[in-house]
């Protein structure tokens, strides 16, 4: 969405809780009145709160001053929430790791309906156990090595698509790529019906998963809910021809079909479908994010890129040409490339931060978290902090020859809420950036640093890039 669009949902967002405000007599539960104290800040206007200063300029500038001007624990207001950020590696873990029984996972009910109540990011406890080590079973070690010659071809059907100089938006280019990437982990072989069906409404739910929540037809949220409710048909269809099938596969669908727990009780539909869809969005355009930065960062830096290549070519070189397939064991032998994914991890910082709720009163550091307030680590404060990075907004992949401190690099969170597929993301990089500088030269056009935030931050229209073959004789 664009800003001018986006500030007037914003505008009305405000306008409808103020008024919420006046007649219904303002949020009670704000400001409790005996407890003991709560982090410095400030909560702006009544239930309006911090909102519009937030959206109204770089959500990093707002955490930054924020952090500079009360420190590494703050209140404020937002989107109808009184919110208490963290801004250190301690309080992260504290609320990710060592007390996250005291903290659940929060979205707002727009996007739950979106993506499925039953997918495995809305649950804590027992139900978030068994979902996890589904997920977790599809997307491991061994499931990747067999996933490695799928990913390769889809890597160069990629990639193919983009030679011949003409301009691309990197980021859509990247986004179609991880969404095939997705169906591959999630369904194994798919027939082309089923996965058209599935792509053209998918599309329509992420084009309005960060528009205003609005259920009024023609809107696109509405177009989205409807597409939702459409993909939910298509996956019937395809758990009804894989039961049919009694298949034992090891995809994601396969592990979620075949699942029963202690009391023999299995998935419904309805909770494969929720899950099938919250693996498919978790999976696209976070990795694509990153895969666009990538492309920007090798092409802003050539001694690097140089670097890479070299490291790329030999592997390439060793596969007779590139006649023999990249192999899994390669792809976990690139140093240079996975520093440079490391860093481009770091200092896109994707995921800028989580939400959780506290679901008690939490005392931490002197200060009172009151039960009910929305909690948010903010991963890319800590990442851009330089008692941790030294110059932290310059690239700089060396800086990760020696491990970061604990609890200071999250790119894909931490503790019993983190994301299931990093190494599946990670792998999905590698693969892409091998094939990339052995086989095409590129240029970003419009190349500058400015960021673009949808919601993710991605560079500047994608960024804009052209790629051509290179010769390999």
């Amino acid at each position: 969405m664009e800003m001018g669009g986006f500030l007037f949902y914003v505008f009305i967002f405000l306008l409808t809780t103020l008024l919420s405000y006046i007649f219904l007599g303002g949020d009670k539960k704000e400001r409790p009145q005996t407890r003991a104290k709560l982090p410095p800040g400030s909560m702006g206007w009544p239930y309006m709160g911090e909102t519009l200063q937030l959206y109204s300029q770089d959500p990093n500038v707002f955490f930054a001053d924020k952090q500079k001007r009360y420190g590494e624990i703050f209140k404020t207001h937002i989107l109808g929430c009184p919110c208490v950020m963290l801004a250190s590696p301690e309080a992260a873990r504290f609320v990710l790791v060592t007390e996250a029984n005291l903290f659940k996972p929060t979205y707002p009910k727009s996007k739950e309906r979106l993506i499925g109540p039953a997918a495995l990011f809305f649950h804590q406890g027992d139900n978030h156990i068994r979902l996890r080590k589904l997920v977790q079973g599809s997307l491991s070690l061994d499931a990747l090595r067999n996933l490695m010659q799928g990913i390769q071809a889809i890597t160069a059907s990629t990639l193919d698509s983009w030679g011949g100089g003409h301009v691309i938006n990197t980021f859509h280019e990247m986004k179609k790529f991880s969404f095939e990437v997705g169906i591959l982990a999630i369904f194994g072989h798919l027939d082309s019906h089923y996965r058209d069906e599935l792509k053209k409404n998918y599309c329509l739910v992420d084009k309005g998963y960060n528009s205003f929540p609005i259920s009024i037809p023609g809107t696109p949220y509405k177009k989205a809910l409807l597409a939702r409710k459409r993909l939910t048909n298509i996956l019937a269809d395809i758990i009804c021809e894989r039961k049919e099938k009694k298949s034992l596969e090891k995809d994601l669908l396969g592990c979620l079909l075949n699942s029963k727990n202690e009391k023999g009780e299995i998935l419904t539909d309805d909770q494969i479908a929720d899950n099938v869809i919250g693996v498919l969005f978790a999976a696209q355009d976070t990795t694509a994010s990153v895969m666009a930065w990538i492309v920007k960062y090798l092409h802003d830096n050539p001694k690097l890129l140089e670097a890479v290549k070299a490291e790329q070519n030999a592997i390439r070189k060793a596969n007779d040409e590139g006649n023999r397939p990249l192999s899994w064991s390669q792809t976990r032998k690139m140093p240079v490339s996975y520093k440079v994914v490391l860093e481009s991890l770091r200092i896109a910082s994707i995921i800028s931060f989580t939400f959780r709720e506290a679901v008690a009163d939490v005392e931490y550091k002197g200060y009172i978290i009151p039960k009910g307030w929305k909690v948010m680590p903010l991963f890319r404060n800590i990442h851009h902090n330089s008692e941790f990075f030294s110059d932290p907004q310059r690239f700089d992949p060396s800086r990760f020859e020696v491990a970061p401190k604990p609890n200071t690099f999250m790119p894909f969170g931490s503790g019993v809420h983190a994301c299931p597929g990093n190494e599946l993301a990670k792998l999905e990089m590698l693969t892409m950036i091998h094939h990339l500088v052995t086989k095409f030269r590129w240029e970003v056009v419009e190349s500058h640093s400015g960021i673009q935030y949808s919601p993710f931050p991605v560079p500047l229209h994608g960024p804009p890039a052209r790629f051509w073959k290179e010769s390999m004789e």
